[in-house]
């Protein structure tokens, strides 16, 4: 299990537990946190669930793959560090990690 924290972009944190193997998105979803809308469900269509991740966890993370850096492509406020939560899996690694939502995702 992870501990999660969702950093919105006024700074409203929602911390939650998310099982291994669940991904960030489908946890954030479930426990109705504002900024992660997931619309195509997970299956990395829509980018609706991008986050900004640390560097520190960077490393922690799977390489971006070539769907995920397509769908970043369309994001309005994409970062080198962004990521889709959707394509991210909660795991024991993952442990108090921290992401947090662009503006444009409120």
């Amino acid at each position: 299990m992870a501990k999660v924290t969702y950093i919105e972009n006024n700074g409203t944190e929602h911390t939650i537990d998310v099982p291994n193997g669940t991904t960030l998105m489908e946890a954030a979803v479930k426990n109705g946190i504002p900024g992660i809308d997931g619309d195509c469900g997970g299956a990395c269509a829509c980018a609706t669930c991008m986050v900004y991740v640390p560097e520190e966890w960077q490393g922690k993370l799977p390489e971006v793959e070539t769907m995920e850096e397509t769908m970043l492509d369309f994001c309005e406020r994409r970062e080198d560090n962004s990521r889709l939560s959707c394509q991210l899996v909660a795991s024991d690694a993952l442990d108090g990690i921290r992401v947090q939502m662009p503006e444009s995702q409120h």
